[in-house]
């Protein structure tokens, strides 16, 4: 009995050796190819959801008007390195902004977000721009768009061979043409923070893998979801948007 007993421990742990039964890692796919030259081939390789890559380093929108609060917490999550939750970032909106006509237009306004990051200690400013004052910044900035019927708002990461890539809370990492950028921004408006200079690395700069292109078909499938008018600025806004300074002093030196 007991050199049974022995025997199948033995053969368990040979079995143990031989094949890997370690827990795998999520989104872990085994490759085997038996007909290799050198024997039997089998690596193990890790695979990223398409979901998670589409919405690397974007905070996804939670309801149907918070495009502009998390687009708000997009830029200071993943450029400034505030690590806030949209639920943090859409109360101090409430508390810094306008709250009757936030409630009044259920969404939230450019002047909303620079009371709010000037609460925080940021300078920003928003400005009428041109493409190459979009084309020129080194950092992210957060416009408004009219796509699809609606009007929303997106992070601009960075300008590419004439795409312009963005951080969309509701579709993620997308970018468009320069013509049809230039077609769906909104007013030529343009919203900064300016950086302090304490900020870590810049996770919104484009890497290898975002210099792919979206055809605007795939966005018009994806745009399922019911984007919130935002009000056509006024000339006081602007006016007070404005004041944190001229469209000169972000352009690359």
């Amino acid at each position: 009995m007991i050199e049974i007993l022995v025997g199948s421990l033995l053969g368990l742990f040979g079995f143990t050796q031989a094949v890997d039964t370690k827990p795998q890692p999520q989104g872990a796919v085994n490759i085997s190819q038996p007909l290799s030259p050198n024997g039997p081939y089998r690596e193990t390789a890790v695979v990223e959801p398409m979901s998670q890559l589409q919405f690397r380093n974007v905070i996804r929108q939670a309801y149907d008007y918070s495009c502009g609060s998390a687009a708000l917490t997009s830029l200071l999550d993943y450029y400034l390195g505030r690590n806030l939750e949209e639920r943090q970032v859409m109360e101090g909106l409430l508390r810094y902004g306008e709250a009757d006509k936030i409630v009044e237009r259920r969404g939230f306004s450019l002047l909303d977000m620079k009371r709010f990051v000037g609460a925080l200690g940021y300078k920003s400013g928003g400005f009428r721009a041109e493409f190459a004052d979009l084309d020129a910044l080194e950092h992210p900035a957060i416009v408004p768009i009219h796509y699809g019927g609606f009007k929303h708002f997106v992070v601009v990461r960075d300008v590419y061979n004439d795409h312009v890539f963005v951080a969309d809370p509701a579709l993620g990492n997308i970018s468009f043409t320069r013509a049809r950028f230039e077609e769906i921004w909104d007013q030529n408006v343009l919203f900064v923070i300016f950086p302090t200079g304490n900020e870590p690395q810049n996770a919104m700069a484009l890497t290898e893998r975002d210099l792919r292109l979206v055809d605007d078909r795939i966005v018009s499938l994806l745009a399922f979801q019911e984007f919130p008018q935002i009000t056509k600025f006024t000339q006081n806004e602007i006016d007070e948007l404005g004041s944190g300074g001229d469209i000169r002093y972000i352009r690359r030196k």
